[in-house]
């Protein structure tokens, strides 16, 4: 069996392979980088390892926790300091306020101490309750739903931030149902917004624990553990140009034009972007090559700082703050790593910054030493720092992001229909049900059931 992509989809696919399989059975893992793990990479800044990708797991979805206690990282699970956050807008840092659904405000009190929309889009969201239905029968965006019922300011200051942070998407493009499920469930049947959002907060679990988990030395030690505990043949560099049906199961093509190596497989499972997945997949599936093709990419950089303690007026009091594009900054995101992970304190305030969201590609073609001048400019400006970092790193995610625009949904099940025709046959990833760990594994799991009941049917 062969598993094309050795981010965390990838291996956690090749996990669940030999956990189904056992021992007996071959698994290869073809990773096209020089490195496997995908956007799990950490890194040491000022002597301390820090998350250069993805900086934390969702505790209450609990695949990501699981497989890392699986693969032995039981006991090198942490969880938050703080997870109170800010908004940077008009002009301030302002609390994120209390009872928010993914920017949705539940408690317009909460609201109105947060300050982050103005007076008179305060007065705006209660209309909410007032106003005939929005009736959604399809799919729309999430900037179009949300605006109706409870104005552009509600948008602009609160939900396109935290959609930001999460997709470096824009609102006004993004599904409803593929990236706020629980809002796009209410929106079908109640009429106001603020009630439904209250109900959610409502019927919450009160007692569910931390909402994030990471690890010691961060989420990137995960793909490693997970790769070792797999036994499978993990080769990088060796990236996968064709993939062709056989008689008796699959052919990839890898290597240069020039010298092709041909590996057999009985079964593959694609785990690699949109983009590649497609161009994998054009010969033998190519209804699910051309859907995944539209899949647009978003990229970004995080620019990582570490600064004394004392180069902060006041020690940074949340985990991190957002900022609305409205505000017109280069950064969209701030995490304050040692704040939210004090392990990683050590008389030193690490922090990362995000810069760049969909359309905004030109503020990556800077040179790294511009990068950090934007960052360091932010802080100076939103924390009164002063002095410079003793270290810095920069990392460029180029088109790491996949957009779940309206109709996502839909194109993954086309896809995932197009793929089961074809026996031997799966896909997983972060282009799918998805972006963060627990819902990749999640999707790796699924892929490797389907390949293991392929798999017993044939008898092998």
């Amino acid at each position: 069996m062969v598993v094309v992509g050795g981010g965390i989809s990838g291996l956690a696919a090749a996990w669940h392979l030999r956990q189904g399989a056992g021992e007996q059975v071959k698994v290869t893992v073809l990773e096209g980088s020089p490195r496997i793990g995908g956007k799990l990479y950490a890194s040491e800044v000022a002597g301390v390892s820090v998350d250069a990708g993805a900086e934390a797991m969702l505790a209450r979805r609990p695949e990501g926790a699981e497989l890392a206690r699986a693969v032995g990282l039981g006991e090198e699970l942490v969880f938050p300091g703080t997870t109170r956050s800010a908004v940077y807008t008009r002009g301030t840092l302002r609390h994120l306020p209390k009872g928010q659904v993914m920017g949705v405000p539940s408690d317009l009190a909460e609201l109105a101490r947060s300050g982050i929309v103005s007076p008179g889009g305060l007065l705006r969201v209660p209309l909410d309750q007032l106003l005939p239905p929005t009736l959604v029968r399809t799919d729309v965006s999430v900037a179009a739903y949300i605006r109706a019922r409870m104005g552009s300011e509600v948008v602009e200051r609160l939900v396109e931030p935290l959609l930001g942070g999460v997709y470096a998407g824009r609102s006004d493009m993004l599904s409803l149902e593929a990236t706020m499920p629980r809002v796009a469930a209410v929106a079908r049947s109640e009429r106001s917004l603020l009630s439904a959002a209250r109900q959610l907060v409502e019927d919450a679990p009160k007692d569910a624990g931390p909402v994030f988990t990471s690890l010691k030395n961060g989420v990137g030690g995960l793909p490693e553990a997970v790769a070792k505990a797999s036994g499978a043949d993990v080769r990088t560099g060796v990236t996968a140009r064709e993939l062709h049906r056989t008689e008796h199961g699959w052919r990839l093509v890898t290597g240069p034009v020039p010298r092709p190596e041909a590996i057999e497989a009985d079964a593959v499972i694609v785990a690699v972007p949109g983009p590649a997945a497609s161009r994998l997949l054009g010969h033998e599936a190519p209804k699910a090559a051309n859907e995944l093709a539209r899949i647009d990419y978003a990229s970004m950089a995080v620019v990582t700082l570490a600064y004394p303690v004392d180069a902060f007026p006041e020690p940074p009091a949340v985990s991190g703050y957002l900022v609305p594009p409205v505000e017109g900054r280069p950064v969209k995101a701030v995490t304050f790593s040692s704040v939210k992970w004090p392990h990683l304190a050590r008389d030193l305030v690490i922090l990362r910054c995000s810069i760049g969201r969909i359309g905004e590609e030109h503020l990556l073609q800077r040179e790294d030493t511009e990068l950090v001048s934007l960052a360091m400019a932010e802080m100076g400006d939103v924390m009164g720092v002063r002095g410079l970092p003793v270290d810095s790193r920069v990392t460029r995610w180029g088109g790491a992001l996949p957009q779940y625009n309206v109709g996502h949904l839909d194109r993954v099940a086309r896809v995932r229909s197009a793929v089961a025709v074809q026996p031997g046959l799966a896909v997983c990833g972060a282009a799918y049900d998805g972006i963060g760990v627990p819902a990749c594994v999640g999707a790796a799991r699924t892929a490797a059931a389907q390949i293991l009941d392929h798999l017993s049917l044939r008898g092998e």
